[in-house]
């Protein structure tokens, strides 16, 4: 049985403002350890059910935050950015039982601590084939085209309610309940990695691949904060503008809707003004 966890960082025990996830600043290292404590504990518990392997993929930021020297001997990690299926490589290549999503929140222009898609800001809203999209609904779709369950989720509270939406046979379990996008109800990571080991633990059960969901074709709608970002994003081939802030694509199936994603935040990411946005 081998498991993926795909770990990102801003739905991870303590974390609460930007600095808590910029690379960086002194908050940020001082939450790599509870960040790191989040996904060891999921680790801890998939071995304990069970797993004959488990591989780490580091989808944060610059994907290089986890501390490797404090995860159990027996897991690997994937770290470092450029990679064909960003936050969930690895799901594509037919050997992975089951996906875990570690640390994850909530979608642009929806309540959650550090609610966001992709992008810190500028993006106010994600539709997949009309439904709002966060990460996770994205991932899941990405993982489901090649028949792999989502089994665990962990974030705030409002990430959990999400993830029932997309991965409704998935484990959840809340490190913090949300009070604002930057304020949280926090729980300690003694708490924390003890749930989390628990609910991985019962979720190796559900590590069983199936059949691959051909759901194509995959609309995405992507809005934004301004204008100039949606005449933007055009320049990505398929990508065409359906409102003054609006873009939508269709693409045949996720592997590349996902990309053509990735590509069209890259490309908006380098048209964002300092001061004026």
């Amino acid at each position: 049985m081998k498991i993926l966890v795909s770990a990102d960082m801003e739905g991870a025990t303590g974390v609460t403002w930007p600095q808590d996830v910029l690379p960086g600043t002194p908050q940020w290292e001082r939450c790599r350890g509870m960040f790191t404590s989040d996904v060891n504990a999921a680790v801890l518990g998939f071995y304990d059910g069970g797993a004959d392997q488990v591989v780490i993929n580091e989808a944060h930021w610059t994907m290089r935050n986890l501390l490797l020297e404090r995860l159990d001997a027996r897991a690997e990690m994937l770290t470092g950015r450029h990679k064909s299926l960003s936050m969930v490589e690895g799901v594509q290549h037919g050997d992975v039982d089951g996906v875990a999503f570690v640390g994850y929140h909530t979608g642009a222009g929806t309540e959650g601590v550090l609610a966001h898609t992709y992008l810190a800001n500028s993006i106010t809203g994600v539709w997949l084939n009309g439904r709002r999209a966060s990460e996770g609904l994205l991932n899941a779709a990405v993982a489901a085209e090649y028949g792999v369950p989502v089994i665990l989720v962990t974030g705030d509270d409002l990430t959990c309610h999400d993830a029932a939406d997309y991965a409704p046979d998935a484990r959840t379990v809340a490190v913090k309940d949300h009070v604002s996008r930057y304020a949280a109800v926090c729980r300690t990571p003694a708490r924390t990695a003890a749930d989390i080991r628990a609910a991985a633990t019962e979720a190796t059960k559900l590590a069983v691949r199936h059949e691959p969901v051909r759901g194509g074709p995959f609309t995405v709608e992507v809005e934004f904060d301004a204008e100039h970002l949606a005449m933007a994003a055009t320049v990505v081939p398929g990508v065409a503008r359906c409102g003054e802030r609006r873009i939508a694509y269709t693409s045949p199936t996720m592997y590349e809707g996902i990309r053509t994603f990735k590509a069209v935040t890259t490309v908006v990411s380098s048209a964002v003004e300092e001061q004026y946005g």
